[in-house]
């Protein structure tokens, strides 16, 4: 029986479709295979920015990788932007308990691109589900879909999560220049900083994104997916 009707508190959208509302937390798994990309993880991250989420990045699949290291390295620019990065192995349990007890009593949405292991995740977090799990194309090395349909489990400790199906690609259309700047968290200090108020942060003088990325305060990787995106 309906009591009451809520007002939304945020709203995630793809293009024109909408994907989940009321989300406590989001959080993005990417993976060592399929390897990850800066650019569609930027992607994602843009369109949380904009639906005022709190975002999690989850790597995924780490026994697979040799070179650990590297691969902080590479998420180090998102910790350094305020980002909150979780390695995890199911294979080898690797902070599933850590990941376990951060879920409890909210509703939490997974998104990620297909192959990623959400749905390997989602078993371990909620026993006896078996979701089905498939490995990764040999030939194209993406992931085949398992989830169709976007799906609302209840966690047996307490709380919601929502199964997002795996997106290959995640485009912006829907969002303007502005939006996309402002998805980008680290930014946001020197917005309005800029000797020009139209400045665009591609090619002007005196722009005070372009002098943060030289002098290490933007890290470059971020500057040029921005870039991108607004190509």
């Amino acid at each position: 029986m309906v009591t009451a009707l809520l007002e939304r508190d945020n709203l995630l959208r793809r293009s024109q479709k909408v994907i989940a509302a009321n989300i406590d937390q989001l959080w993005l798994v990417v993976a060592i295979e399929p390897h990850y990309q800066f650019e569609l993880i930027d992607r994602y991250l843009v369109v949380a920015e904009n639906a005022g989420l709190p975002i999690n990045i989850v790597v995924n699949k780490i026994e697979l990788s040799q070179k650990m290291d590297q691969i902080k390295y590479d998420f180090s620019m998102y910790e350094s932007a305020g980002y909150s990065v979780h390695y995890l192995s199911v294979e080898e349990q690797t902070n599933i308990a850590e990941l376990k007890a951060l879920l409890n009593d909210k509703t939490h949405i997974f998104l990620g691109q297909s192959g990623v292991g959400k749905s390997s995740l989602i078993n371990e977090l909620i026993p006896d589900l078996n979701l089905r799990v498939n490995e990764i194309s040999t030939k194209s090395k993406l992931g085949k879909h398992t989830t169709t349909n976007t799906t609302l489990y209840h966690i047996p400790s307490g709380g919601d999560l929502i199964d997002s199906p795996g997106i290959r690609e995640f485009q912006l259309d829907d969002l303007t220049d502005k939006e996309i700047l402002s998805g980008f968290r680290e930014f946001k200090p020197f917005i309005g900083q800029c000797k020009f108020r139209n400045c665009a942060h591609i090619n002007e003088p005196n722009c005070a994104i372009k002098q943060a990325v030289e002098s290490g305060e933007i890290h470059i990787q971020r500057y040029q997916n921005y870039l991108n995106l607004i190509s």
